[in-house]
C-alpha cells in the first residue's frame, strides 16, 4: 500500500498564488503517474494535471494550463502543484492521486489507485 498526504491549501485572494505539496509513503515503487484532481461543492471531481513519474512529462486541463505547474521530486517521493493567477472558480478541495497502471486515461479517476485526503483551496476577496 501507499499513502498520500497533501498540504499547502488555504485562503488566497484572486490573482494570488499557492503551492500544494503531496508526499507519498509506503510502497511508492512502481508509480507511473502522480496527479492532482479537484472537487468543488456540488460538482464532480475533475482532472487538473498529472506528471509521468519517470519521464517527467506533464498534462494539464485546459482550465489551468498556463497558470498551474506540476513538478516532482523523486528523491523525496513528492509532487507539487504551483498555482498562479488563481480565480474564484479554482476554489475546491484538491486531491493528490497516484497510479501504478501502465495504460489507461490519465484524466480518469479510475486510472488512479491511491488518493490523498484532500486539501481545501479557497480563492476569495
Amino acid at each position: 500500500q501507499a499513502q498520500l498526504v497533501e498540504s499547502g491549501g488555504g485562503l488566497v485572494q484572486p490573482g494570488g498564488s499557492l503551492r500544494l505539496s503531496c508526499a507519498a509513503s509506503g510502497r511508492t515503487f512502481g508509480f507511473n503517474h502522480l496527479g492532482w484532481f479537484r472537487q468543488a461543492p456540488g460538482k464532480e471531481r475533475e482532472f487538473v494535471t498529472t506528471i509521468n513519474w519517470r519521464a517527467g512529462s506533464t498534462y494539464y486541463a485546459d482550465s489551468v494550463r498556463g497558470r498551474f505547474t506540476i513538478s516532482r521530486d523523486n528523491a523525496k517521493n513528492s509532487v507539487y502543484l504551483q498555482m498562479n493567477s488563481l480565480k474564484p472558480e479554482d476554489t475546491a478541495v484538491y486531491y493528490c492521486a497516484a497510479s501504478r497502471y501502465l495504460s489507461g486515461s490519465y484524466r480518469s479517476i479510475e486510472y488512479y489507485n491511491y488518493w490523498g485526503q484532500g486539501t481545501q483551496v479557497t480563492v476569495s476577496s
